[in-house]
């Protein structure tokens, strides 16, 4: 006879869990990898609790000796990021994508935030964070950390909501007949459903943070400069020196650190997250990895991660919430007039904001300066949409070839990793070099370097999408005999579709943000400029012009909320009405 209450049924007994086996070579294996990356982390954190005077008397410097110290420094901050940038996508997305009200606040400041250019953050974060710790380095690694971290949180937080509106209609059923509450939903449906598309948004994200880590890493105060000991610093000073050889070094660290966390963090949560996918039949050709298959061969592990599985077993036991609702009829909670308040208290602040910016812009400004910012605004934005037309084409089939064929996956993952991770700012010596040498136009050869950092988000998201085909409708394509177009048209396009739309947002998202650094570009007295509001608002900055920043910025907000009403919310609508899997 069971004398267990109900919540405790299915539950392990207590002391299966804490029965020993005998280590095998796994494990030993697997403790001293975990004892290495221990004693990494204790060491790179190290420095973090010292006095800010320090850094003055220990200086950055060009040696090579000192460059595996500053890499792990780096990756240590960025790993922090990211983790912050994990924890904001599950509370943020998953609010936006179940609640309608939230949804009108999230999404459109999401499209803003993405948007900001990273020195507008650190202009406010960096004395808000070294107030919290004065006097410590703590207040400014905190101030790098959240910069970082917003370059990596916008696209995760839009993959992770375009994968909840997205999810099957059939699973959804499955949910309301168990009466799954809103926190099962989300353990048992939600969160494994996003997890292989946020595993590759993650990786795109941390290669995405090392674009800014000379701007996160070598901060300026006022007239004081702080600089942290990391490769972005590192970078800056060469860059500064015109050192190629120092250069040189840092980009060999970047490729050694991403060969690293590639092979000993994001292969083995692909191969993990593997088992996620929405499918009927199994796949003979999964992703695999020498670390996941060592952790997997563990018999001690188990035993001492057990307290953290438990943890979440108990919270789905003693969960005694209500069945959740639909996220189809999301946009029937609420009463009439309770969403006609709403809108209309977003609306008032709406235009409240406008016209506190119109009134602030117009004290020192005409009327023919507003004009002129929306002509290079739409000059911008042609380069943007030119920019993101010639990315697809070359990047969704070769996104497409490789997500179905997870061996060559495997190979090519470091390397795209390692092409999203390099420092446009690198290339951009040799490009006013070629442009000055065969006197070219800076207005259409400096274009591409605005996509240089951000086209790797449409590959990286069709790489998740066609990964996410399911295998039995892959063999049914196979077995119909659809080839050459037919099969783009009736299987490949539709299911990247949905993925597609959140790399090209995002890319499109970035661009903007990079037209800032990519329109005007210098080395030593070289300086050229191309028309449009990423070099106003470079200009504008540079000259201290408070006013003519606060209007450029305001004018890319609007058309970028406008370019994604526009575009890309009605594909978003279009890939959940007509693309979503059954």
């Amino acid at each position: 006879m069971n004398t267990l209450p109900p919540f405790a049924r299915g539950v392990r007994p207590f002391s299966r869990i804490l029965r020993l086996t005998r280590p095998n070579r796994a494990d030993v294996i697997a403790f001293l990898l975990l004892a290495g990356l221990s004693v990494l982390v204790i060491r790179g954190t190290e420095g973090v609790a010292e006095p800010l005077s320090q850094l003055r008397t220990a200086p950055v410097t060009l040696d090579p000796w000192n460059l595996p110290g500053y890499a792990l420094r780096t990756t240590l901050r960025m790993f922090a990021a990211l983790g912050a940038s994990l924890v904001f996508t599950l509370v943020i997305a998953t609010l936006a994508a179940r609640s309608r009200r939230a949804e009108q606040i999230i999404v459109p400041a999401l499209d803003i935030l993405q948007s900001v250019p990273i020195l507008g953050f650190l202009t406010f974060t960096v004395t808000f964070f070294m107030g919290l710790f004065p006097g410590q380095q703590l207040g400014v690694e905190c101030a790098a950390v959240f910069a970082i971290f917003t370059s990596q949180a916008w696209n995760m937080a839009f993959s992770f909501y375009q994968s909840l509106r997205s999810i099957p209609s059939d699973l959804e059923e499955v949910s309301r007949g168990f009466g799954l509450s809103p926190l099962r939903r989300f353990l048992r449906l939600e969160l494994p459903f996003a997890t292989p598309a946020l595993v590759w948004n993650a990786m795109m994200s941390m290669s995405g943070g090392w674009f800014f880590v000379v701007a996160s890493e070598a901060i300026t105060v006022g007239n004081t400069t702080v600089t942290l000991p990391g490769i972005g610093s590192w970078l800056a000073i060469a860059i500064e020196h015109r050192d190629f050889v120092s250069i040189g070094w840092a980009v060999g660290a970047m490729a050694v650190v991403i060969l690293l966390y590639d092979q000993l963090v994001f292969r083995p949560v692909v191969a993990w997250a593997d088992r996620f996918r929405f499918e009927q039949t199994a796949s003979t050709d999964r992703p695999r990895s020498w670390a996941y298959d060592l952790f997997r061969r563990t018999r001690l592990l188990p035993v001492l991660f057990a307290p953290v599985t438990m943890i979440g077993q108990m919270l789905i036991l003693f969960d005694r919430g209500r069945p959740a609702r639909p996220v189809a009829n999301r946009d029937r909670t609420g009463s009439r007039i309770g969403n006609l308040i709403w809108t209309a208290l977003l609306t008032i602040a709406s235009l409240f904001a406008v016209w506190t910016i119109a009134t602030y812009v117009a004290r020192t400004l005409h009327w023919e300066d507003a004009v002129t910012v929306f002509g290079l605004a739409c000059l911008t934005m042609l380069r943007v949409l030119a920019l993101i037309a010639i990315a697809s084409v070359i990047w969704v089939p070769i996104g497409v070839w490789i997500g179905l064929r997870p061996k060559w996956a495997e190979r090519l993952q470091p390397v795209a990793q390692f092409l999203a991770a390099f420092p446009a700012n690198v290339l951009f010596p040799f490009a006013v070099i070629a442009i000055v040498h065969w006197k070219l136009s800076p207005d259409i050869w400096l274009s591409p370097l605005m996509v240089l950092g951000t086209q790797w988000y449409i590959l990286f998201n069709v790489i998740a999408g066609a990964s996410a085909i399911p295998t039995d409708l892959r063999e049914a394509a196979d077995i119909f005999g659809l080839r050459g177009w037919q099969w783009w048209r009736q299987v490949a396009l539709p299911g990247i579709f949905p993925y597609y739309v959140t790399g090209a947002l995002t890319a499109s998202g970035g661009s903007w943000n990079a037209s800032i650094v990519a329109e005007a570009v210098s080395w030593g007295n070289e300086k050229l400029t191309a028309s449009g509001l990423g070099a106003f608002i470079a200009d504008a900055t540079a000259a201290g012009d408070y006013p003519r920043v606060a209007l450029g910025i305001a004018v890319m907000s609007i058309f970028v909320i406008a370019f994604n009403r526009l575009l890309w919310r009605p594909l978003y609508t279009f890939a959940e009405r007509r693309l979503r899997l059954a």
